[in-house]
């Protein structure tokens, strides 16, 4: 199947590069970044060993897609999306903390609840919630950006002390979180889901701040289907989720989940082809548009000439 498994490009003015889980990201003349979200995929901080077609192309545009509908709130990093699977955008140096906000009880916020805590990331949460409740209003849970290891919670209060974010900046950051998870909440709704929880990086570039890296995709977001919540909420049920759970559930009832010894399952060729129709359907559901699969059979010159033009017109 026709997928970015991995890139291997060198552009002019090419200073360096950097390959992470998922994307492959070219730092161009120390000023701009070339992105290519590539097809692979990634579970239980592991990557698998066979590419998705068309998920990098799902993730790219569907942050394409919200980051040009936020644009109005806060100004981001993009330049151009010249290909499907590609953005380009300016260098921004990152907040070394992630903005989590939180709509509803869900995930970590859940399980930390469940334990007996009524407090995350210094936030006070009330007596009497149930998994999946939504809160009184929204809070954000922040968390420190990890170079290595996995990424920890940190209050407001540590941020500051620690002068990791000026008071100033910070400020500001929540001021924008609140207004882009109230955005991404009203584009959710109109598409029949409701954004239970998401998160955002911000940098700064020439004394300004930008929103960068990607928004509201189902690898950033968790959904739930609007229909039926409160009737699954009465009845103590689960709720019907719009992410990528359904990948981490299959490594699992195939004995997978990234500890040490165990043994990834084969990939077939049906199960790529059932999780690229998933993410698809991922992609139609949250944009409400249809998806289109580019004609190009040659997918890595594609891109890269797509990168060379572009970065030829800045």
């Amino acid at each position: 199947m026709n997928a970015i498994k991995e890139t291997h490009f060198n552009f002019p003015g090419q200073t360096a590069f950097y390959k992470g889980k998922v994307r492959d990201v070219y730092t161009i003349k120390n000023k701009y970044l070339a992105m290519v979200v590539s097809d692979r995929i990634s579970a239980f901080d592991v990557v698998l060993p066979e590419a998705i077609p068309f998920k990098g192309q799902v993730l790219n545009q569907i942050a394409a897609s919200f980051l040009k509908a936020t644009a109005d709130i806060v100004p981001n990093w993009v330049v151009s999306v010249p290909d499907p699977s590609v953005t380009i955008g300016r260098i921004c140096e990152p907040y070394k903390v992630e903005m989590v906000i939180r709509g509803y009880l869900a995930g970590h916020a859940a399980r930390e609840y469940a334990a007996g805590k009524r407090q995350v990331c210094g936030v006070s949460l009330p007596e009497g919630l149930k998994e999946n409740d939504k809160l009184p209003e929204p809070i954000i849970t922040p968390t420190t950006k990890a170079s290595v290891g996995h990424d920890e919670d940190i209050s407001r209060e540590q941020i500051l002390a620690k002068k990791i974010v000026s008071e100033q900046d910070y400020i500001q950051l929540e001021n924008y979180t609140r207004a882009l998870y109230q955005r991404g909440t009203e584009i959710a709704a109109k598409q029949g889901l409701i954004l239970v929880d998401t998160k955002y990086e911000f940098g700064k570039a020439d004394g300004k701040i930008f929103l960068i890296d990607e928004i509201h995709t189902p690898d950033s977001s968790r959904y739930f289907y609007s229909e039926g919540y409160e009737e699954r909420q009465a009845n103590g049920e689960q709720q019907k989720q719009l992410s990528k759970e359904f990948v981490r559930r299959w490594l699992i009832e195939n004995g997978f989940q990234g500890k040490d010894g165990q043994v990834i399952p084969t990939m077939t060729k049906e199960i790529v082809q059932s999780i690229s129709d998933r993410y698809i359907e991922l992609y139609e559901k949250i944009t409400g548009e249809a998806f289109v699969k580019p004609e190009s059979a040659d997918i890595l010159n594609r891109v890269e000439t797509a990168i060379i033009s572009a970065l030829s017109a800045l």
